[in-house]
């Protein structure tokens, strides 16, 4: 037995309750979790509701009149046009002519794609290297040919390749055993289109070039220094050290200029002058055509709904590209 007044040592330590927690305290847990959770979702509803009522209608309207057969009669009498199911698919996808410009139109964006990003590295790294000065200007002259409309971008380019007094054809000719005048450079489909690529890729290289520049300041100098140290060359460095930061902003802006040049019309009409050859028809342009040329609105309407689900694939990888750079951050 233990003494009246001392502590028996040989006991187990019983552990003291834990604090007692109010309800209002347990209970506003969940409603900040739960606030937390839907203000992403308040915080974007402006902008979705925005584009929804911008882009939403003409959309459901243009999905509508691609299973519909609408002609002159009922766009001027109002009279509901007659439903033609899948007729207008079936048209467009046994056409020959149809899969000929899908065609043209990926190896166009592959072209314009390739060239914008070479272009737009090239001039990154040379902006890296250059005095401060120098970036400085050479970011305004980017700015500024990114604020450049397209339709003085295609007049300085038509006036530049013309047959006439083109100075492309002025300059070439200078040249030893190169007779150019009076070449008309839109005669080949091949040369045209060229010229076309020269005018997307003028104004989709500042974006592009900004961008990566951007990028490339994030690459630690210490890691490119630790490198030459241990004798890396140029081409080593760039792909060892310089490309892996890089890469997430590259694989963006390409997935961008995909998107963008898959969709490309402006140029081509205007380089064109509004009446481009089946030669120089890209699904933009071959949809533009049947619908307010022929006047086939509905075929139109369906070339350009499969235009639109072609487009949605690039985006796809666009947003899986955020998804994965989301998860790495």
């Amino acid at each position: 037995m233990t003494a009246v007044g001392t502590v028996d040592l040989t006991g187990p330590p019983r552990a003291a309750p834990p604090p007692h927690r109010p309800r209002t305290a347990r209970a506003s847990r969940p409603r900040r979790t739960l606030r937390r959770r839907l203000l992403p979702y308040l915080l974007i509803a402006p902008t979705v509701l925005a584009l929804a009522a911008v882009l939403g209608y003409p959309l459901v309207d243009l999905v509508v009149l691609s299973f519909q057969d609408m002609t002159r009669r009922e766009l001027f009498s109002g009279a509901p046009p007659p439903y033609a199911g899948l007729a207008n698919y079936r048209s467009i996808l046994t056409d020959g002519f149809f899969w000929t410009v899908v065609g043209r139109t990926a190896l166009f964006t592959v072209a314009c794609v390739v060239a914008t990003m070479v272009l737009s590295l090239l001039v990154a790294l040379l902006m890296r290297r250059v005095a401060p000065w120098v970036r400085t200007v050479m970011t305004g002259v980017l700015v500024a040919v990114w604020a450049m409309p397209v339709m003085v971008a295609a007049s300085i380019f038509r006036w530049l390749t013309d047959a006439d007094y083109g100075v492309v054809n002025w300059l070439l000719g200078l040249l030893p055993g190169l007779d150019l005048s009076k070449h008309n450079w839109f005669e080949d489909p091949w040369q045209g289109f060229a010229v076309i690529t020269g005018v997307v890729v003028w104004g989709a290289v500042p974006f592009a070039a900004l961008t990566l520049q951007a990028a490339l300041s994030q690459v630690p100098a210490e890691l490119e220094e630790a490198a030459l140290v241990d004798g890396a060359r140029p081409g080593q460095l760039f792909r060892h050290v310089t490309w892996p930061v890089i890469k997430p902003s590259a694989v963006l802006v390409t997935s961008l200029s995909a998107i963008w040049d898959f969709g490309v019309f402006n140029q081509i009409w205007l380089m064109r002058g509004g009446q481009p050859e089946k030669e120089y028809y890209l699904l933009g342009v071959y949809s533009f055509i049947e619908s307010f040329a022929v006047n086939r609105y509905s075929v139109g309407a369906a070339i350009a709904v499969v235009t639109v689900l072609m487009l949605l694939a690039g985006a796809v990888v666009y947003v899986r590209q955020l998804v994965h750079l989301g998860a790495a951050e």
